[in-house]
């Protein structure tokens, strides 16, 4: 068909028609000077302004899942997108298809293509400038006579006028013309030209007519001219172009694709806009599939045709609307592969398709590339590179583009505005936004379209200020702007955000009264509204249109709706909507079972499961875990577990699977201990195989709540070795466990690999746990170090993370450190606390700097802080702590005395304190006032009161707080009973703790081994050695892990009870249990051979010593001399004492006590001369002086000595000194062991408690005395009545001796009043009263001083029987009178008894004999009587009653 050269000078590839413009494609803007030829093929060039076209919604803001909007504020139903030049001097696909009929045509149209690119302006001769300007003044013209048309008026009449000569090519551009802005009046020239016959319509005519109506969407007009026309056109390929063009704009790529193989049909070969606009056809029906660009591509060169820039221009439109990156990247290399010059639209593309994807680097990269290729950038690539900064929220790069932009020359845009618009709206600066806004209106003239009402209103929504964005609304519809599906859904939303749901109801309805059809997003969003408001009927009507408008809820919106209609109980719906998603949804019953269970539909959810299953779905992990998370949260454990005992059945191919769903669901109901179990039995989820994420986190979250923190370290291990990513929350718990587990280092490693994968904790508790666990291990500088840095890296330490820095310096006693700290957060903050206060008080008293407590309380008042209660009680603790009562209790006064009521904490604090004290009054005191206070006294309390009692050997003070815990109802504990036991052995009731013990066995308790061990030592003492050795080997017996002490204790009870045997027996068990014997218990070993008299063997015992590589001391050496001494072998013992010196072990206080105890015990003077000496031979001549010489001379000598031995351990100056005394005692140089009595009390080395009397306690304590030293002690003072005094004597023998014989011979033989308590043993009592009478009237106590004898007596005065170390002369008396009475003898009788001569005290004794035993005959006869009368009384009464 011929064409003319005007139609050929419109058919250059600037002027593409809509349908296949690659800047329709991108919507683009057009280039400011365009180039036309004219009939004759002369060029014209005209500068025109920039047009531009704004870029379609659902290109730019992809996020926001806009669709295809159009202006409604034009008359017409839809407004297509205008071409980048003027649409008047645009022709259409017409001139395209004429282009491409020969070579001549395609060589002119690259020229042309090339020209443009080098923006090169022709010149055109006069003659086709006035030609050109001949056709165009006609056709616009005609033009506008048509368009000025009312209503009632036709085209007929002016085209029947013929008001100017026209050509049929000018005709073509009158229809292309009106087209522009009345699809009707061009389509009334199109049928007048057909009616009339005149210039009968042509292929270019058809097409000129078909691209109008494709452009107007009139697809059914446009098809009914095409089956008209394709008779005629025959095989015309311009106007199947232009039909395809119309499919193409719908999206209907098979329609296209049909039309294209038609015309293949018919011998009309396609070219190369042919298949540009199938391409847009297809992309245009659905997005870019993988390779589907490539796939494209290789169709057109199959089809010998090479693809221009429009065909990659139109791809990489289409990779840009998807922000699909890959395709866009492998579109551009085959364009540069195949030599396909990139054009500005190309690059447009690309640095739109970076900056949708993110990488506004690149698009930045593409855009400088773009300038260096000689392209000048135009709006479309500022706005694009515009965008994709404001992607990035970078405001800075948006105002460095944005200013380079308007140096360039061009101004602002709608599509700028609402680009910057958006950002703002994204970064949450509304009043930016909105202010953009408002000179968008006003200061630019720019006019807001449907776009920026959407982007303001969808950010004031997100916001909650959903009354500006109503406003914003309202004002949009006051302008003539019609709001979009997305204005609607964006309004709803921030209705449903903000919880106002009859607003978004009225929405909905306004957006339907509007002709509006809701989408998904819109029905899903009132649906939620609805379903959450519990407005479950108007939910089910919702949903049942959403249904019928072709829309699917989410799984989430059907979980709320069927939740909803499992509280009404509407079963009925509830099976329609399982219908719904199985036919509608393509859900598979497993993903149906997930919804019924979260939804708690339970029995339905387990029917699909189960169906699911047996149908051979496989079961996946989440799906399960979230059916079985379900089950957990709504308490149905058992049915959980059955349906995982199902699964186990038929899901065989599951096992893993299912144990990991069972060890999730016993995390769920926090069973820790059959999660661990089902966790480490099965291999397939513990060790080497991998298991889930989910059920590794629920494990380890759920070990670290039950505070199982090995076992989540072991888990945490599986975790990291089975391939799983260890998310945050799982990383924080990790910190934790480390720390709590002392591995603050692990702990910091945890937290800098999290911050490498991008989670950030900031100044969280997950730091302040690390500094503390650093602090705890006194590794202040690594605490230090973590701070640092926190400020380092640009993070702000808050309160916790300073206090947890302070506590670690506090803990390390870093006094100066913490107050560094303290000042740096008075100085830069935040404020101290009360915490913060507590922590530098608790870092003096860590450092014992306590004397500066006040100092500092002092200082932080002045500061103006407030010493709270709990810097009180800091306080007050730290100075508990080192027992200091006086602070402590000042403390408590002015802790009351301003206003602070004391806690059962405190009260708890103070009495413990009070009881270590032995504060008895104040401790008393203490308990009353909590009583007062109407707190109930603790257990804890009671039982501290309970060790006061027994320390003071206030036994019956003891049980009364045992009866008061019965009392008050509290079930004694384990401290309760071992107390008790304690003071059981300590009063010398070893039976009585016995039974207690077994008491405490039947209720489950364990006693102590300090318990066993007293009650063991206990029996001992009293003798009860079966006892003593069944609890021994009660303890071997049941695998208990004794000491080396207990051990000692036994060895010492068999050295009592002078049974070596036996020690040598504990010896072999001893080192069978693996513990090795010391020199102490060769010691024991040895002492027990001398106790049975076995000298030889002690020596046996030291010789094998010697052969070992022991290091031996005096201590051996004093066993063998001591055993020697006792069997009275002075010569042997000598003989040691000088083998000893000759292996050069020089002699000590252990070889001195020993000999001078041997002296005491001798009878004879000249034994007694034989040791002394043997001591002066080897350097220790002290005792030999006191007995030969002038004693009074040696006072400071002794008192020297007794300085020293006074620091050595082993009661070194307590054991010399008994043996001294009795030395002296024995051999009546009695004034001199009174003056050396004195001198070891001035030395501490005897107790002030013998002079209680002084301090009105009425009492002496004489235990650890020997008789010697308890013969020499006086009670000073007066004593009142009715007080008594009390002697304290013990029960225990000291070197065969018992002072509590001793004392009581002496004292009875002088008649004095003080006898046997009768509740305590180890007690001598006397009356004040008796006691002064005895003092006043008795003969003994005339003259009671002390006096050393003229002479040393030839034999001792002293002498050692049955324990009992007592005057020589008396022991004839005594033993008298112990076999002929026994038993208790009264004070008195003994006296008057053992000072009668001993014919006389057998007369008296039988005398006395004989008047008991006729005195208990009377008392018989007397109660035989009594029983008579009262059996008589009896019988007289029941008389009486009958």
């Amino acid at each position: 068909m011929a064409v003319s050269a005007g139609a050929l000078a419109f058919a250059s590839p600037l002027s593409s028609p809509p349908a296949l413009s690659v800047r329709a494609a991108l919507n683009s803007a057009s280039v400011t000077v365009s180039e036309i030829r004219d009939e004759q093929g002369n060029s014209t060039s005209s500068t025109q302004q920039f047009t531009y076209s704004r870029a379609s919604p659902a290109v730019r803001w992809p996020h926001l899942n806009l669709r295809q909007t159009y202006d409604s504020r034009s008359s017409t139903p839809s407004q297509p997108v205008s071409s980048p030049v003027s649409p008047t001097d645009m022709p259409d696909s017409g001139e395209f298809v004429d282009s491409v009929g020969s070579s001549e045509q395609k060589k002119a149209n690259e020229e042309a293509v090339v020209a443009s690119r080098r923006r090169r302006v022709k010149k055109m001769n006069k003659v086709a400038l006035i030609r050109a300007k001949d056709w165009r003044e006609r056709v616009k013209f005609l033009t506008d006579k048509i368009l000025a048309l009312k209503p009632n008026q036709f085209v007929a009449d002016i085209l029947d006028a013929r008001p100017v000569q026209m050509t049929p090519t000018d005709y073509c551009f009158v229809v292309k013309s009106v087209g522009q802005e009345s699809w009707q009046r061009a389509l009334e020239v199109f049928e007048w030209l057909n009616l009339r016959h005149w210039h009968s319509p042509n292929a270019r005519m058809v097409a000129a007519i078909l691209g109008v109506l494709g452009r107007w969407n009139q697809e059914s007009l446009a098809v009914e001219i095409f089956a008209r026309a394709e008779p005629a056109v025959g095989d015309n390929v311009q106007v199947y172009n232009a039909m395809m063009g119309v499919y193409s704009r719908s999206g209907k790529f098979s329609k296209a694709q049909e039309l294209l193989d038609a015309m293949r049909q018919r011998g009309c070969v396609p070219d190369l806009i042919s298949f540009n606009t199938l391409i847009n056809a297809r992309l245009k029906s659905g997005g870019l599939t993988p390779n589907l660009a490539v796939e494209l591509l290789d169709m057109v060169r199959n089809s010998g045709l090479r693809p221009d820039a429009i065909t990659y221009n139109t791809l990489l439109s289409a990779c840009s609307r998807d922000s699909n990156l890959e395709g866009a990247v492998k579109v551009f290399e085959d364009m540069e592969a195949h030599r396909c010059q990139p054009d500005l639209w190309t690059y447009n593309a690309m640095i739109s398709v970076y900056g949708r994807c993110g990488l506004a680097a690149e698009a930045e990269r593409l855009f400088k590339e773009l300038e260096l290729k000689g392209y000048f950038p135009d709006a479309v690539t500022y706005n694009s590179l515009l965008y994709a900064f404001a992607r990035e929220r970078n405001t800075e790069k948006v105002k460095e583009v944005y200013q380079e932009m308007q140096k360039m020359g061009f101004g602002k845009d709608e599509m700028t505005y609402n680009t910057i618009i958006h950002m703002y709206g994204k970064q949450g600066q509304l009043d930016l936004a909105l202010q953009l806004y408002k000179d968008m209106k006003g200061l630019s003239g720019r006019n807001p379209d449907a776009i920026t009402y959407t982007v303001l209103i969808d950010s004031l929504g997100k916001a909650n200020r959903t009354e500006e964005a109503a406003a914003l609304m309202s004002e949009m519809l006051d302008v003539g702007i019609k709001p979009t599906l997305q204005t609607y859904s964006a309004l709803i939303c921030g209705y449903a955000k903000a919880g106002k749901r009859e607003e978004a109801e009225d929405t909905f309805s306004c957006m339907l009264r509007s002709g509006t059809r809701p989408d998904n997003l819109a029905y899903s969003v009132m649906l939620d509204i609805l379903v959450r408001g519990n407005e479950t009927r108007k939910a089910w009507v919702l949903y049942r249109d959403m249904i019928s408008d072709g829309h699917t809820p989410s799984h989430g919106l059907y979980e709320l709706l069927i939740l909803g209609l499992v509280k009404e109980n509407r079963s009925e719906d509830i099976q329609k909507t399982i219908r719904d998603m199985e036919e509608l949804c393509g859900m598979n019953p497993l993903e149906i079972s997930s919804v019924l269970v979260k939804g708690e539909c339970f029995d339905l959810a387990a029917r699909q499961l189960k169906v699911a299953i047996t149908n051979g779905y496989e079961l996946q992990n989440d799906t399960l875990l979230s059916i079985l998370g379900s089950y957990s949260s709504s308490g149905r454990h058992s049915e959980a577990c059955e349906l995982l005992e199902f699964l186990k059945e038929h899901a065989s191919g599951s096992k893993r699977l299912i144990n990991e769903a069972l060890i999730v669901l016993h995390c769920k109901v926090n069973n820790i201990i059959a999660a661990l179990e089902e966790y480490f039995a099965d291999a397939c989820v513990h060790g080497w195989s991998s298991g889930s994420s989910t059920m590794y986190e629920s494990l380890l979250h759920c070990c670290v709540a039950n505070e199982h923190y090995a076992e989540a370290s072991q888990v945490f291990s599986d975790l990291r070795l089975s391939g799983c990513e260890a998310s945050e929350s799982v990383c924080k718990s990790m910190v934790v466990v480390y720390c709590k587990l002392g591995f603050p280092e692990t702990a910091h490693q945890v937290v800098n690999q999290a911050e490498t994968k991008g989670f950030h904790f900031a100044c969280s508790p997950t730091y302040t746990d690390i500094i503390e666990a650093y602090g705890k291990l006194k590794l202040w500088q690594k605490a230090e170090s973590v701070v640092g840095n926190l400020r380092q890296s640009g993070r702000t330490p808050d309160l916790k993370t300073w206090n947890s820095l302070m506590t670690a310096y506090a803990e390390c006693g870093c006094y100066e450190r913490a107050r560094a700290i303290f000042n740096t957060m008075m100085r830069d903050g935040p404020s101290p606390t009360v915490e913060s206060i507590n922590i530098l008080l608790h870092a003096l008293c860590v450092d014992g700097r306590l004397e500066e407590l006040y100092v500092v309380v002092e200082e932080l008042q002045d500061m103006g802080f407030k010493i709270s209660k709990s810097s009180i009680l800091l306080m007050l603790d730290a100075f508990a702590r080192t027992g200091n009562i006086f602070e402590v209790k000042k403390i408590y006064n002015s802790m009351k005395a301003a206003g602070y009521l004391p806690t059962i904490r405190l009260y708890r604090m103070m009495i413990e304190l009070l009881c270590k004290g032995k504060r008895v009054r104040d401790a008393e005191v203490m308990v009353s006032e909590m009583e007062e206070a109407s707190f109930k006294v603790e257990l804890a309390i009671w039982n501290s009161m309970l060790k006061m009692y027994t320390a003071i050997e206030d036994y019956k003070k003891t049980v009364q707080v045992y009866q008061r815990i019965r009392e008050t109802g509290l079930e004694p504990d384990e401290t309760t009973y071992n107390t008790l036991i304690i003071m059981y052995c300590r009063d010398r009731r070893p039976e009585e703790g016995y039974l207690l013990m077994q008491q405490m066995r039947n209720i489950g308790l364990d006693p102590k081994l300090d318990t066993y061990k007293s009650l063991i030592s206990a029996f001992g003492k009293q003798k009860c050695l079966e006892q003593a050795e069944q609890l021994f080997e009660e303890l071997i017996s049941k695998g208990y892990k004794l000491d080396r002490s207990f051990y000692h204790t036994m060895m010492k009870i068999s050295r009592d009870a002078g049974s070596d045997s036996k020690a040598e027996k504990l010896l072999q068990m001893m080192k069978s249990a693996g513990i090795e014997p010391t020199l102490a218990t060769m010691h024991l070993l040895m002492v027990s051979y001398s106790s049975s008299g076995k000298p030889q063997e002690a020596e046996k015992v030291l010789s094998n010593l010697k052969e070992t590589d022991v290091e031996l001391t005096t201590l051996p050496y004093s066993s063998v001399i001591d055993a020697y001494l006792r069997s009275k072998d002075y010569n042997s013992g000598i003989e040691r004492l000088l083998e000893m010196k000759r292996e050069g072990l020089e002699p000590d206080h252990r070889i001195w006590t020993c000999f001078v105890r041997a002296a005491s015990f001798a009878k004879e003077k000249n034994e007694v001369m034989l040791l002394l000496s043997a001591l002066q031979d080897i350097g220790f001549d002290l005792p030999s002086r006191l007995l030969s010489g002038r004693p009074e001379l040696l006072v400071s000598e002794v008192d020297g000595w007794f300085e020293k031995l006074k620091p050595i351990e082993d009661n070194a100056a307590l054991n010399f000194a008994n043996a001294l005394l009795n030395l002296l005692w024995a051999f009546e140089l009695r004034a001199t062991a009174s003056w050396v009595f004195q001198l070891a009390i001035k030395r501490g080395i005897f107790s002030l408690d013998v002079f209680r009397v002084a301090d009105k306690d009425w009492g002496a304590d004489f235990r650890k005395l020997s008789a010697g030293a308890a013969l020499d002690a006086s009670l000073e003072g007066h004593p009142e009545s009715p007080k008594s005094v009390v002697l304290i004597t013990g029960t225990a023998e000291y070197n065969g001796i018992s002072l509590d014989k001793t004392l009581k011979a002496c004292l009875w033989e002088m008649g004095s009043p003080f006898l046997p308590c009768k509740t305590r043993t180890g007690l001598l009592v006397a009356k004040a009263h008796s006691l002064r009478m005895w003092l006043k009237d008795s003969p003994f106590c005339f003259d009671l001083e002390l006096k050393d004898s003229v002479s040393l007596p030839e034999s001792s005065s002293m002498e050692l029987i049955d324990g009992c170390f007592i005057r020589r002369g008396l022991v004839p008396a005594y033993n008298h009178i112990k076999e002929r009475l026994g038993g208790f003898v009264s004070p008195k009788k003994f006296s008057r008894l053992a000072l009668l001569p001993d014919e006389m005290r057998e007369r008296v004794i039988k005398t006395d004999i004989e008047g008991h035993r006729q005195k208990l005959e009377k008392m018989k006869k007397k109660n035989k009587g009594n029983e008579m009368n009262g059996v008589n009384n009896t019988r007289r009464r029941f008389i009486r009653s009958r």
